[in-house]
């Protein structure tokens, strides 16, 4: 019987992190899931309704921003799913210590104490530019007729368009992972993360960019168990949403991502 894959998951009283670190946890016979963030209380976009279930000895209290603490953390995990960022982009000092020097952290500790491969969050808001332009733009606000038959995909071989501090701050993990896979040899898969909503998405902005709660973890386990061949890739976290107009057939054809919902189920935004 193989031994249980040791998984650290950063942010993990967040939203996608708390969900993520939850699914792992779940299947014991295959991960020894640990959970990291600065605070064991539920970070602003969890759900009112759920309660955080996280053994203290699964529980690492670390700030992101010192070196040590991180290090210590990271030691002898096979993957580490780095979740942990500040995405309001309303302080720049909070920016700094979280989205850059503790995501730096994450990658040199992680280098420094062997860890195989690090799935980190990027997010759809790196190409924010691309979705205020045609045709994009008329995708998001569901002007049919303004949309032309082939539209082509925004892939993650486009150049990315962020349009404020956090994004450029999410540009910055994606570099890093380039740079460290590269480099220093480690396997870093980062995943765009699209809109996640605590239900549905806010009709009509929001459909095209959509991702449920279980097609974001699935990408995420899908990344922490891919072929160890897999050096460097960005991937779109994106439900089959029908004006979808981010190219995801990279993560289903290297990883198997195959979205379970779209945007559009049970919600007549047309109408």
């Amino acid at each position: 019987m193989a031994t249980p894959k040791r998984v650290l998951v950063t942010g993990a009283t967040g939203q996608i992190g708390y969900m993520t670190y939850k699914r792992l946890q779940e299947q014991p016979e295959k991960y020894d899931a640990y959970a990291l963030d600065y605070k064991l209380e539920p970070s602003v976009r969890v759900p009112g309704s759920w309660t955080l279930e996280i053994p203290d000895e699964k529980f690492i209290l670390c700030d992101m921003a010192d070196f040590d603490q991180v290090r210590r953390a990271v030691e002898g995990m096979d993957v580490v799913a780095h979740l942990a960022a500040d995405p309001s982009g309303e302080s720049w000092e909070s920016l700094l210590n979280n989205n850059i020097i503790g995501t730096y952290n994450v990658f040199e500790a992680c280098k420094a104490t062997g860890v195989a491969r690090i799935v980190a969050a990027s997010s759809i808001m790196v190409s924010q530019g691309h979705r205020e332009q045609e045709p994009y733009k008329a995708m998001m606000e569901r002007r049919h007729a303004d949309i032309p038959d082939n539209v082509e995909m925004i892939t993650p071989n486009i150049p990315a368009e962020p349009r404020g501090l956090y994004a450029a701050t999410k540009v910055w993990t994606e570099s890093l992972a380039r740079t460290y896979a590269h480099r220093h040899g480690l396997s870093c898969i980062c995943v765009r993360i699209g809109q996640v909503e605590r239900d549905r998405p806010r009709p009509p902005q929001g459909a095209d960019i959509y991702v449920s709660q279980r097609d974001i973890v699935q990408i995420f386990e899908r990344c922490i168990n891919a072929d160890g061949s897999l050096r460097f890739e960005i991937f779109y976290g994106m439900s089959n949403n029908d004006l979808r107009w981010v190219d995801i057939s990279d993560a289903q054809r290297k990883v198997g991502f195959v979205p379970q919902d779209r945007a559009e189920d049970n919600h007549d935004y047309d109408a």
